[in-house]
């Protein structure tokens, strides 16, 4: 009966696609009319560090999309037996944050510069200190003060500035739009008015003028959508970008495109006030959408937006598994070596399941899981390092547990610093990622919070399901508020697993934090060459 209900909706085109370009893989997915997944594709990718700056290539960026497509078609078309040519609605989601300039012409003037770049801490300081607003390295607004700093050629030809999501979505429907979420990550948002706050661009306008610049910041950034509006239609040349077989057909309407951290929300339906989720990924961070302003600017803290236009106080690790990920890799060579077969999901399941066996204190072994740079603890160039001393407990578990605990310490930090200060009132946590379908792995980012964390059993799903999600609910033309949409038809037979942290747990990391954060002298002074 399930099949039959499908069948028909690719025949009648009840048929959603989303379609996120994370930070490891672009992901497609397609969802049916219940808001469930029915195919999904997956092309594995990862950053470039090229001439100073973390960077993918955009024709990577193409190739990706195409196959993920590709893929997603193929199964969907094996399990049903029929091609997706006609399409309800579609979605674009993307790393937020970021630099991409375009000149008059179009033309891309510098290669893309991701989030993990932390060469903007001088324009950081600038902005942040002329706004009276805290604006990160990452944001798209001080990468471009930092190249106008340094007086980089290029910046008197910008014409356009995007995100990754709304390059993508630009190419597919002409439009230089982008959802309030992903907006938030690139200059600071009026709450009443859901937009650029004008005289944030005035005053930038003004500093513009002082450094030489003709343009206007109004007429560089993206106009900002919110949930729920449409956001241009899908061209003939858009259609072919995404589907080689030229099955796809032109004219579907694009929700919004949107940041990882606003479909990382809808995801977890945590999109209302006092509602959180914790995003586990290369990066990771916490989302806390708040029912009242907070009382003082954090460095921290990024004041950004939900799909609706909610303040939300974001806590942004730049590392998060990357570390975890490189240790798995080398075990599955050994396994190699050895002449076993194994697959990584299985894998990784093994390893995070040893962590029930570890000692509280992990061993006393202690990792730092700094591949890149890290704003919360003010490291310039991350190094990823495993330290133990003679008297340490050496043993899997504890390796595993002293990784886990390192994925969410830099998170712990940031967090506590806030909650220092600040009283959230966050009724509910959500976690997600891959990484959260282990219990030992939800129990230590519980323990990090101090509070009950729950894991839906999408929680694997990701931005693609999310951005997914935003399409439909743009197709739909509901009057209901997003989080009554994602309530009545999304979540309301979602299960759920629910982890509360015990006092031991919650001091065992707090414990090993402190040894964290005395242990960082080493990673200030690890500037090591290896020409």
């Amino acid at each position: 009966m399930k099949n039959q209900h499908i069948l028909t909706s690719i025949q009648s085109g009840d048929i959603t696609v989303g379609i996120e370009l994370g930070s490891t893989q672009i992901k497609t997915m397609a969802i049916g009319p219940d808001y469930q997944p029915v195919a999904s594709g997956r092309y594995t990718w990862k950053s470039q560090y090229c001439e100073g700056y973390w960077t993918y290539d955009l024709d990577e960026v193409w190739e990706g999309i195409r196959e993920s497509y590709r893929l997603m078609s193929e199964q969907l078309e094996q399990r049903y037996g029929l091609p997706l040519t006609d399409v309800r609605a579609l979605g674009i989601s993307g790393m937020m944050h970021g630099y991409l300039a375009f000149n008059e012409a179009d033309e891309l003037l510098v290669p893309f510069r991701t989030w993990r770049n932390n060469h903007a801490q001088f324009a950081s300081q600038l902005l942040s200190e002329q706004f009276q607003v805290n604006v990160p390295e990452r944001w798209s607004i001080a990468q471009f003060e930092q190249a106008i700093i340094d007086k980089e050629p290029h910046t008197h030809d910008v014409a356009k500035l995007m995100t990754l999501a709304g390059y993508v979505h630009w190419q597919l429907t002409g439009e230089h739009v982008t959802g309030i979420g992903d907006a938030s990550g690139m200059f600071p948002i009026d709450t009443e008015r859901h937009y650029y706050r004008a005289d944030l661009m005035d005053c930038y306008n003004d500093l513009l003028v002082e450094e030489g610049h003709e343009q206007k910041i109004e007429t560089l950034l993206p106009h900002i959508l919110k949930a729920g509006m449409c956001a241009g239609r899908l061209t003939k040349s858009g259609a072919k970008r995404i589907d080689v077989s030229g099955r796809l057909e032109a004219g579907v309407p694009l929700c919004p495109p949107e940041g990882d951290a606003a479909t990382g929300m809808v995801a977890t339906n945590s999109v209302k006030p006092k509602t959180g989720n914790v995003s586990v990924g290369t990066s990771i961070f916490a989302m806390f959408v708040l029912d009242h302003p907070l009382s003082n600017p954090y460095p921290e803290v990024d004041i950004v937006s939900t799909p609706e236009g909610f303040d939300v106080a974001m806590i942004h690790a730049n590392n998060g598994t990357s570390d975890i990920d490189a240790w798995v890799q080398l075990f599955g060579e050994v396994l190699e070596t050895m002449g076993v077969k194994w697959d990584k999901s299985t894998l990784y399941e093994r390893l995070f399941n040893t962590v029930t066996l570890a000692d509280n204190n992990a061993g006393e072994l202690l990792n730092y899981n700094y591949v890149a740079s890290e704003y919360l603890t003010e490291v310039k160039q991350g190094f990823p390092m495993f330290i133990r001393h003679k008297g340490s407990h050496f043993k899997l578990a504890n390796f595993m547990k002293s990784h886990v605990y390192s994925t969410f310490a830099t998170l712990k930090i940031g967090i506590d610093r806030l909650q220092a200060d600040e009283d959230l009132h966050i009724e509910t946590i959500t976690g997600h990622g891959g990484m959260l379908q282990a219990e030992a792995v939800i129990k230590t980012l519980a323990a990090a919070l101090d509070a009950p964390v729950q894991v839906l059993k999408t929680a694997h799903e990701g931005g693609a399901w999310g951005i997914a999600l935003l399409a439909c609910y743009m197709a739909t033309e509901t009057e209901q508020p997003l989080n009554v949409f994602l309530d009545q038809h999304v979540y309301s037979h979602q299960g759920t697993t629910q982890i509360v942290p015990t006092t031991e747990e919650t001091q065992a990391l707090a414990h090993y934090t402190r040894r964290f954060q005395k242990g960082l002298a080493l990673q200030h002074k690890a500037d090591i060459s290896f020409d």
